[in-house]
């Protein structure tokens, strides 16, 4: 039989997390709308940056500059589109430094720990980088079925 691969907590090749939520309510932070919480400072490192690219994106909306979080917020949750302008844009200045707040006070694992990547205690992605975009790949079964069931949640939850 063959010996299950082990998977570092400071490996920046992958992203683990474990399903939980999140101490506030989020409308439009994607990050806050999802129920995986970092657990390593690689990971936690990994979504920083992923939300200051989203942040840094910038569209032209009624005549404004907004960043890539209130675009696809306008975009996909109805809930929102039915909002001024200004009170979304608001908003979302509101949600992200309350999930940095809530992201720089996680009780994260030891880096120089490791895990099976047969686990089921945890989600973990492979992050494959593509050009400028990185893509999160689930590593195992469990955290690909996870995935299927949450992008479900999050499509019904925006309806």
């Amino acid at each position: 039989m063959a010996k299950p691969e082990i998977i570092n907590f400071d490996n920046i090749n992958y992203a683990i997390y474990k399903v939980g939520t999140w101490k506030n309510h989020y409308e439009i932070n994607q990050i806050g709308l999802s129920r995986e919480i970092p657990v390593t400072k690689a990971t936690l490192h990994h979504v920083k940056l992923s939300m200051e690219e989203i942040r840094k994106s910038e569209f032209d909306i009624d005549n404004k500059t907004v960043n890539g979080f209130v675009a696809i917020a306008l975009q996909l949750n109805p809930k929102i589109q039915k909002m001024d302008l200004d009170d979304v844009i608001a908003l979302e200045q509101k949600e992200y430094e309350s999930i940095l707040e809530e992201l720089d006070n996680l009780e994260l694992l030891s880096d120089d720990g490791s895990v099976s990547l047969d686990t089921e205690d945890y989600l973990i992605f492979k992050l494959e980088k593509e050009c400028h975009v990185t893509n999160s790949i689930p590593a195992n079964l469990h955290t690909k079925k996870y995935y299927v069931d949450e992008l479900k949640r999050i499509e019904k939850s925006l309806s």
